[in-house]
């Protein structure tokens, strides 16, 4: 089943592998740069088939770090777009980008925050920061919430007007959307927090304004933390019931990881510790779902595929350790993948 296409809307992929959106901080005002050109180049040439950018800030608090991409504005976006031309020209993948908002974890270095002087001060639905150290974020108003579903909207256009094949709203993680979403960082007691439905909200809101600038073209994917292994926070009863709802606003694909916004949480990890998250999302919502978290091996792959637990497998450090690893898979499986023509003498027939 690895190499077997699948699709969402009209975009078709040529196999389920897909290279896990990953921050690179090294950016300079969120400007793509030749380091990007070649890194994401590169998996292009190694057969994988989506390739999706790291997480990009809709503005510029959005972002982790302030060497983390952006598409906030039309320059941004134009780098993208050579990266996007270079994709679809020289390989058969296709490419996507995650949109995201750092909310209460940006403004870092290293892991550690950094000052408003050298960052920017963070925004989160509650006044309440990711460690206690850490300065206390400034409280979203209704009106700025709004504000940030438009720089969704408007960053989406940006990346349907630079040639991307699929959107990945990040809801994951303990970044601003999460923020949202979990109990333990949201205690609003207006529209956006308190019960299930509230604290969904923000992200459906923001769901329907990127669609609005979507087409058939274009897919729609969302990366949520299936659970924050946190006492009377998010778990996976949440996150089913998410999906059931993401999928009846038009998401394609809910792309599940886990944790991220509880400090200090324990999380056990082990070689596809995420793997049961995604089937339970899978099976019990209806909804197609991808697989990520420590998937390092070909088998390990198709099993999980043929086990029907997912229907992507998304990899992070091993495609960074190893570019070619779906064509190379794709050897071993005797399958057809793509292969650069220019190193046919290298392909392996048996």
């Amino acid at each position: 089943m690895l190499y077997t296409p699948i699709k969402f809307r009209n975009v078709e992929l040529k196999n389920r592998w897909v290279m896990s959106p990953m921050c690179m901080y090294s950016s300079e005002n969120g400007l793509a740069n030749d380091f990007h050109y070649v890194h994401y180049g590169s998996r292009a040439q190694g057969g994988t088939g989506l390739l999706i950018v790291e997480a990009t800030g809709v503005e510029p608090r959005g972002r982790i770090t302030n060497h983390c991409m952006g598409i906030w504005n039309d320059e941004q976006a134009s780098k993208l777009k050579e990266i996007v031309d270079f994709v679809h020209k020289n390989s058969d993948s296709k490419i996507g980008i995650q949109l995201g908002h750092a909310g209460r974890k940006g403004s870092t270095w290293e892991n550690k925050q950094i000052s408003v002087e050298e960052g920017w001060e963070t925004i989160a639905p509650s006044p309440i920061p990711y460690h206690p150290s850490e300065r206390i974020p400034h409280e979203l108003s209704v009106e700025e919430i709004k504000d940030l579903v438009q720089n969704f909207k408007d960053a989406a256009k940006r990346s349907v007007d630079a040639g991307f094949d699929v959107i990945e709203i990040h809801a994951a993680h303990g970044y601003l959307i999460h923020q949202f979403l979990s109990p333990l960082s949201n205690i609003r007691t207006d529209e956006y927090g308190g019960s299930f439905e509230n604290r969904s909200r923000f992200l459906l809101e923001i769901v329907d304004a990127v669609n609005e600038e979507l087409n058939e073209n274009v897919a729609l994917f969302v990366r949520i933390s299936g659970t924050e292994y946190a006492e009377n926070g998010w778990d996976i009863s949440d996150s089913v019931k998410l999906s059931a709802e993401l999928k009846n606003h038009s998401v394609d694909l809910v792309d599940v990881s886990s944790g991220g916004n509880i400090h200090g949480a324990k999380i056990p990890v082990f070689d596809g510790y995420q793997v049961p998250f995604a089937s339970q999302v899978r099976n019990e919502a209806g909804v197609k779902t991808g697989a990520v978290g420590l998937i390092t091996k070909v088998e390990q792959a198709e099993e999980i595929l043929q086990k029907g637990d997912a229907d992507l497998i998304f990899i992070a450090r091993e495609i960074l350790r190893n570019p070619y690893i779906a064509v190379q898979g794709s050897f071993e499986m005797h399958e057809d993948n793509f292969f650069p023509h220019q190193y046919l003498r290298a392909k392996i027939s048996s």
